[in-house]
């Protein structure tokens, strides 16, 4: 990250890194996170991991996949072991002894960097046999349709904030280069999800005075589960604003047995995008709630691609929501204007074969879209174009760059909210690192808006 605030990171972010970084995590990350993914259901067996990634190895392949596994095993127990030191420093009653919850949290941080990165110990494996990026799990049109029909009369029921508001719980405060973090965590209050919500908090020093953003992620994107990701968040705290960084449905500590963050989103299509935006909807206005309880300053949504996408729906779907719960300005990068765009045309929905997995599923495009409805806009979205502000690369083809502009003309995005690069779905954020003009922007619109 450092590197990229240099003149080198203006050499990364243009278009040829995203060529690079497309065929890298199209063909290598996905694969390779599948086979991690089947390593954890494993627990150590080759011939369930064999299983999982349907492959047939030779038998120095099968000697060398019981070895890894058995490295696998070790380091996973470790990250297990570590996750729940840290859930004890975090959140329980007892005080720890000073200093001992950010020495757990950084020992966390590495045990689950070093997890993830046993990638690395399938690449062979990769190399020898093609093991498929997604395990398919396709629903019917009649397991969907039990589930939604009865609300495309009705949208808005789907996103409805919950009445009453769950419990929030709110861990110790740990001090940083920046200020405060800590994590929140709550029940989903989605009948679709079962599970809690975690979400980090990253406050700067004035946090009585911080306007806010809650900021998503992307597809597959993990940052509380990695080092050395690019990360715009810094930037954004040391310009004083608050950020609340929510762990979307099935990525983070919300990922599904055997399966890797953001798998369950590809491989259930389409349930698995009307699941996902639903939940974090309604997951999002308990954030929104516990803000305006807690601070006295403005709130924005945003995010970068799957985040941004889920912004955009919410600052639609907000104007079934009470006054108090509708942000005030939106931060939207790599968005597209519609979600079809994005799952069906984008770059990797081709490359996972989203379209041809659907329909050997029974899915024809007129049944995909009898539920497009419930994602797409109703009219103008409740936040004043004016507070919206857009971070594209014109050589997007991730979420396409031509439905985005389409889409902010039809808001009457002012000229200067709008920051389009000459940069793709991955140099963007790149390039983010060195230029601040968009998030001074949003700044300069919060500090107009009143809390």
């Amino acid at each position: 990250m450092a590197a990229l605030r240099t003149p080198l990171g203006g050499l990364v972010a243009r278009p040829w890194f995203d060529f690079v970084a497309v065929n890298t995590i199209a063909y290598w990350f996905f694969p390779l996170s599948r086979a991690w993914a089947a390593a954890r259901t494993a627990e150590g067996s080759v011939d369930r991991f064999l299983d999982e990634v349907d492959v047939k190895p030779s038998k120095r392949q099968a000697e060398r996949i019981k070895r890894n596994l058995k490295k696998f095993e070790t380091v996973r127990q470790h990250m297990v072991n570590i996750e729940a030191e840290w859930e004890s420093a975090l959140f329980d009653d007892n005080e720890p002894l000073p200093g001992a919850a950010l020495s757990v949290e950084h020992e966390r941080l590495n045990q689950r960097d070093k997890y993830n990165n046993l990638r690395r110990l399938f690449i062979p494996f990769r190399l020898a046999e093609k093991v498929q990026p997604v395990r398919w799990q396709i629903p019917s049109p009649a397991e969907v349709d039990k589930v939604y029909s009865s609300i495309l009369a009705d949208p808005a029921k789907a996103f409805a904030p919950p009445d009453p508001m769950p419990e929030i719980r709110v861990s110790r405060r740990l001090k940083t280069a920046t200020g405060e973090d800590y994590w929140i965590r709550f029940n989903s209050p989605s009948p679709r999800m079962n599970d809690q919500v975690i979400a980090r908090v990253y406050e700067p020093p004035d946090a009585k005075n911080a306007p806010t953003l809650i900021f998503g992620h992307g597809i597959c994107v993990e940052f509380d589960h990695w080092r050395g990701l690019v990360d715009e968040v810094e930037a954004m705290v040391k310009m004083g604003i608050r950020v609340v960084r929510p762990e979307a449905p099935w990525h983070g500590r919300r990922v599904p047995d055997g399966m890797y963050g953001g798998e369950k989103f590809i491989a259930t299509a389409p349930m698995g995008a009307l699941d996902l935006f639903t939940s974090a909807a309604q997951e999002w206005s308990v954030i929104i709630d516990w803000l305006r309880r807690t601070t006295n300053t403005p709130i924005a949504i945003g995010g970068s691609s799957l985040g941004a996408m889920t912004s955009q729906i919410i600052s639609d779907k907000a104007r079934h929501w009470p006054d108090r719960l509708r942000p005030d300005a939106a931060f939207l990068v790599t968005h597209c204007g519609h979600i079809e765009d994005a799952v069906v045309h984008g770059k990797l929905a081709k490359v996972w074969g989203i379209a041809k997995a659907t329909i050997d599923h029974g899915w024809r495009t007129d049944l995909i879209r009898r539920y497009m409805p419930l994602l797409e806009a109703e009219g103008r979205p409740t936040i004043p174009p004016e507070n919206i502000v857009t971070v594209l690369g014109d050589h997007d083809n991730v979420t396409p760059y031509d439905s985005a502009r389409m889409l902010i003309d039809e808001w009457n995005v002012p000229a200067k909210n709008r920051f389009v690069y000459r940069r793709g779905h991955f140099s963007v954020p790149i390039g983010m690192m060195r230029d601040h003009s968009p998030v001074l922007r949003l700044r300069q619109i919060l500090d107009g808006c009143k809390g």
